[in-house]
């Protein structure tokens, strides 16, 4: 039953149950989250161990250093030699920060405003303009930092192996194009993996800007949900082929392997932009945790203990993902009212509805108790020209919260598209 085959008086009709069905969610005094993308309470459980695996001084040797004392800016060897397996990279590439990837992120661009970059002919911040590549939909707190630094964001369509690469191949002929924003694998929010021809053509770009970079935030390396784990094309060495060494800035953490709250996170890229960038952050900071770098070293081991440990979030994730799905397929998928994206991996669901839906949906939601993104979130300056994407974050309630909040969110969907469509 279609809504786009349905007479006036039957959409009428209907409106009229679904404003029924909205007023019963209301009168419920529900207080239901589905805003971010954050591991459940369940799934930082998994860690606990972590808390409590160095209980001696001798436990806080690692290579020979006393990880309680000063030094080792880019962190421990042994944590390095951990993140060059999962990137698959090489140790000397690797730079170890605090819990943060968003921060090492925020710092990159920060140095390249305040001294600029290992190619920049003068600071960003000397520059008449800056523009940055934003690939939409998108995540909304790389949009965030562009922003800060009132960066011109030009939107690039996302497709189903990646960002449109023509159109990315035609933008950096402009040399005020300074960058674009990737998240490469189960893409925030559609679950898009890059393909290997999208990676190939990004590594062999040839931009006006010498300075040009990819940020390459790899959040969901090792986050498969369904299915086995799947590398994808290593985008450091690719680049390097097509001799651009020191193009891509890639980005990791373990913010979604074990405790966001007391994670680690790394920078990967040549070793002449490590060296570059360790001279910069020697006068901001001695060194991370490398306690807590010890503790991850300790607890996840290797890539093979670390894939097993993902796993245990798989086991806890998929069975929401799948309620999401689910309800949808059967509440709104006959209506014809919305697509959406079936993610193997990753933290989101992205949603189209109807052109013109997205911001009364969200809405709705709001007044019937249920928390989502904010509409227009996934676009930079949080404008969605078509006004139609939102993106669901099924991880953190517990899954009868889950059930009720997708519940809520298809009634509150239909009755925005019925509205949509009656005023047509």
């Amino acid at each position: 039953m279609r809504y786009d085959s349905l007479s006036k008086q039957e959409l009428e009709q209907l409106y009229k149950q679904e404003q029924n069905a909205y007023a019963d969610c209301k009168s419920k005094g529900l207080k239901l989250d589905i805003s971010r993308g954050k591991p459940g309470r369940e799934q930082l459980d998994l860690s606990l161990e972590l808390l409590n695996n160095l209980k001696s001084a001798e436990d806080c040797i690692a290579d020979g250093f006393d990880v309680r004392n000063y030094g080792l800016l880019d962190g421990i060897p042994a944590c390095k030699r951990l993140f060059a397996e999962i990137l698959n990279i090489d140790e000397s590439q690797i730079f170890l920060g605090g819990n943060a990837s968003l921060q090492l992120m925020y710092d990159t661009l920060a140095k390249a405003y305040t001294h600029g970059l290992l190619h920049s002919p003068k600071p960003w911040s000397q520059l008449d303009k800056v523009k940055f590549l934003c690939p939409v939909p998108g995540y909304d707190r790389h949009f965030g930092i562009s922003e800060t630094f009132n960066m011109e964001m030009i939107s690039i369509k996302m497709n189903d192996d990646g960002p449109d690469i023509e159109a990315i191949e035609e933008a950096v002929k402009d040399p005020s194009v300074k960058g674009i924003w990737c998240v490469p694998k189960f893409s925030n929010p559609q679950g898009v993996v890059y393909s290997e021809a999208v990676i190939k053509r990004l590594a062999a770009l040839r931009p006006a800007a010498p300075d040009f970079i990819i940020m390459w935030d790899n959040a969901y390396c090792i986050h498969e949900f369904d299915g086995p784990y799947t590398p994808i094309a290593e985008i450091l060495a690719l680049s390097a082929s097509f001799g651009n060494p020191d193009m891509v800035f890639e980005f990791a953490s373990t913010s979604k392997i074990t405790m966001p709250g007391a994670g680690v996170a790394v920078i990967a890229s040549s070793k002449a932009n490590i060296t570059y960038m360790k001279k910069l952050l020697s006068l901001q900071t001695i060194s991370y945790d490398k306690v807590n770098q010890l503790r991850h070293v300790r607890f996840l081991k290797d890539m093979k203990n670390s894939l097993a440990h993902m796993q245990k979030h798989a086991a806890i994730l998929k069975p929401r993902f799948e309620a999401v799905l689910g309800a949808l397929s059967k509440e709104i998928e006959p209506l014809g009212i919305a697509s959406w994206n079936h993610p193997k991996g990753g933290y989101f669901v992205s949603l189209d509805t109807l052109p013109g839906c997205a911001k009364r949906t969200y809405e709705l939601c709001l007044g019937a108790g249920l928390v989502m993104t904010t509409a227009g979130a996934t676009h930079p300056y949080g404008l969605d020209p078509e006004d139609k994407n939102i993106r669901i974050a099924p991880s953190y309630p517990p899954i009868k919260e889950l059930e009720q909040a997708i519940e809520v969110f298809c009634v509150c969907l239909k009755l925005a598209a019925l509205e949509k469509l009656l005023q047509s």
